[in-house]
């Protein structure tokens, strides 16, 4: 296990680049080498679900 873990925010901010393509490869390697991986999973699958949500209330509101 590595000493340097990332906070909450910066994987989060990590998953969010990662979503539109821009994540740089120092990034990357920092996070391949930090947390475990079940981290960036479970907070990217819970990011995907609130997208997914808020992507159909927005629909909704849009289209009557």
């Amino acid at each position: 296990m590595s000493k340097n873990k990332l906070s909450l925010v910066k994987v989060i901010f990590s998953i969010l680049a990662s979503f539109i393509g821009v994540q740089s490869s120092k990034n990357r390697e920092r996070d391949f080498k930090s947390n475990k991986p079940v981290y960036f999973i479970v907070t990217g699958i819970i990011m995907t679900i609130i997208f997914i949500i808020s992507l159909y209330f927005i629909v909704k509101l849009v289209v009557p």
